[in-house]
């Protein structure tokens, strides 16, 4: 049967009806394009649509069948870089959206449309009216176009090109403030609330959140401002404010954050909430003052909860790790010690862990500085040392408190760590951060402190190290031969030099750095009677790494490789976070 339809130039064609043709062609059998009939006798839709409900294909297969049997050409739109996204941003947001389409590029006299319905001829006419050029129809799947759309209209650029446009208008409005002044300027001419200063935080907030930073660094230099976010864990430079504006940028985060806007010469600490669409509890951003030779300098701690999930199961754990440490937190005392460098994950592994132990039927008390993550169910306290609040005056009220668990934000002095171990000889599960370079040397460090070995060994029930590494862009992931010096410096095995590496070749996706997001690598020290008798003993770092590793618990460079081997991450990224710790060792 044949029937009269649409192309999506408008013209019209003699073709089969779209069941006939996936039959006629083997895409699908009578029987399949029957149940497609019923369900949208049932349901309304398209054929393809019910197709799609019945999960007889998926949507991107559909896509694909109708280029094929509409005669134009599928646009994946995988690479968003190919996207030209001056001439998409001659289509307004609203429209692209309300016809799910996207004006990609300019190909000789023509612009190049993707759609995911080319039948929409009202779709194609308003578009071409837009562009005020002819148009080329290609069909691309609707969850492609709506990502690209999101790219094109709300990527990190526009919030970048935005900063810049008002930058620029700033210093082009007063062209004597081009050059910088060699001296300081305490005037004032731009007062916090001004419009431009609050359009700038903004903005720069806006782009930092959109890029998925955890930190913004606003940094005065002698000449000019730097201001760099952190994204998975390098620092990218972003527009700095003109410099009649950089005091007036300072005092509006100053005032955000409820800080003393007045006071110039000490530290200052405090925190604000970004508001975000529809979401309630918003994004908390936790803000330091500390004065420099130039000026104050502002770094921004962004914690988007939304962001982040405390559980387990998230963490990246290995099975046989994962298991130990539900062992271990199942134990009703002791100590379970987290280590690391600041910004390797400590917090959001022992939020997770206190996430798992999470109990009506115990008391859960934390003592923190600052307070990370606000949860429901548990009692945390926020230490004030100005006024005498610190960790170990609030242990020893939370001992008086009959606590079960007790979570310590970091053991940072003697007194701290000995209030700690009282804690966990006399019936209580501890939980706190410390910073070394991995496992075993926390055990040095900690008799170095002053601790007896023998209650160390009594009290500990693991150490966990961890660091964060970049993971491989999905997107732009491809394979990458590595040289032989870089395989020895990671200690393959034979059998694990022959396997397939890859790496980030850069796409729009990731920014070009070939990264995206992070995972955490660890290295675990469960304690036996064995290590406890050779704390006891007095037994020193490198043997206490010998027994660890005899037992087949590895160290970070290990728990990297593995990463590496199931192409998560690189071996530069390994090697930038441990080697220096594996040479050491």
């Amino acid at each position: 049967m044949k029937t009269q339809s649409l192309t999506a130039s408008g013209g019209i064609k003699d073709t089969l009806l779209l069941g006939d043709w996936l039959v006629q062609n083997g895409y699908l059998d009578e029987s399949q394009v029957r149940l497609a009939l019923d369900e949208q006798a049932a349901n309304g839709g398209r054929i393809g649509q019910a197709m799609v409900r019945l999960k007889i294909i998926d949507s991107l297969q559909l896509i694909q069948l109708l280029a094929e049997y509409l005669n134009l050409d599928y646009l994946p739109l995988d690479d968003l870089t190919t996207i030209d996204k001056e001439i998409a941003r001659a289509v307004p947001e609203n429209i692209a959206k309300r016809f799910c389409m996207l004006a990609v590029r300019q190909e000789d006299d023509r612009v190049m449309v993707a759609m995911s319905d080319s039948l929409n001829v009202i779709a194609i006419d308003t578009v071409s009216v837009k562009l005020k050029k002819p148009i080329r129809v290609m069909l691309a799947s609707e969850a492609h176009i709506l990502r690209a759309i999101e790219y094109v209209y709300h990527g990190t650029d526009v919030e970048e090109q935005k900063i810049r446009d008002l930058v620029e208008f700033e210093i082009s409005a007063d062209p004597d403030e081009a050059e910088p002044s060699r001296e300081a300027d305490i005037s004032g001419t731009i007062d916090a609330d001004d419009a431009p200063v609050i359009r700038f935080v903004d903005l720069m907030l806006s782009q930092a959140i959109k890029s998925r930073a955890s930190d913004i660094h606003i940094e005065p230099q002698e000449r000019e401002m730097s201001i760099r976010m952190r994204v998975d864990g390098i620092l990218t430079e972003m527009v700095p404010p003109p410099r009649k504006m950089q005091m007036a940028v300072i005092a509006r985060i100053k005032i955000l954050s409820e800080m003393d806007i007045a006071e110039r010469r000490i530290p200052q600490d405090g925190r604000f909430k970004i508001k975000r669409g529809n979401d309630k509890e918003g994004i908390d951003v936790r803000v330091s003052v500390l004065p420099t030779i130039y000026g104050e300098k502002v770094v921004l701690r962004i914690l988007d909860k939304s962001a982040i999930n405390h559980s387990l199961d998230s963490l990246g754990l290995e099975e046989k790790m994962l298991g130990q440490f539900r062992a271990t937190l199942k134990q009703p005392h002791g100590i379970i010690i987290v280590t690391g460098p600041t910004g390797s994950g400590k917090s959001t592994t022992l939020y997770s862990a206190l996430n798992a132990l999470r109990d009506p039927q115990k008391n859960i008390t934390t003592v923190e500085d600052p307070v990370e993550y606000r949860q429901i169910g548990i009692n945390q306290t926020q230490i004030k040392p100005e006024i005498g609040l610190t960790f170990s005056t609030c242990l020893r009220a939370i001992l008086r408190q009959d606590p079960d668990i007790i979570l310590i934000g970091e053991i940072r002095d003697k007194e701290t760590m000995e209030i700690a171990i009282k804690a966990s000889l006399t019936g209580h599960l501890v939980l706190s951060t410390f910073h070394t370079n991995d496992a075993p040397s926390a055990i040095s460090r900690l008799v170095y402190m002053g601790l007896e070995p023998y209650l160390l060994a009594s009290s500990l029930n693991l150490i966990l190290a961890q660091r964060l590494v970049r993971k491989i862009c999905d997107k732009c992931k491809e394979p990458l031969a590595i040289p032989e010096a870089v395989i020895q410096r990671l200690q393959l095995t034979p059998e694990q030099a022959g396997a397939t590496f890859y790496h980030g070749k850069g796409c729009s996706e990731c920014g070009g750095s070939g990264y995206r997001g992070r995972t955490p690598i660890f290295e675990f020290l469960v304690m036996d009677s064995e290590l406890r008798e050779a704390i006891s003993c007095g037994a020193r770092e490198f043997e206490i790494r010998q027994k660890a590793r005899a037992k087949g618990y590895g160290g970070l460079l290990e728990s990297g490789v593995t990463r590496i081997l199931d192409g998560k991450t690189t071996a530069d990224e390994v090697l930038r976070v441990t080697y220096a710790e594996n040479v050491a060792s």
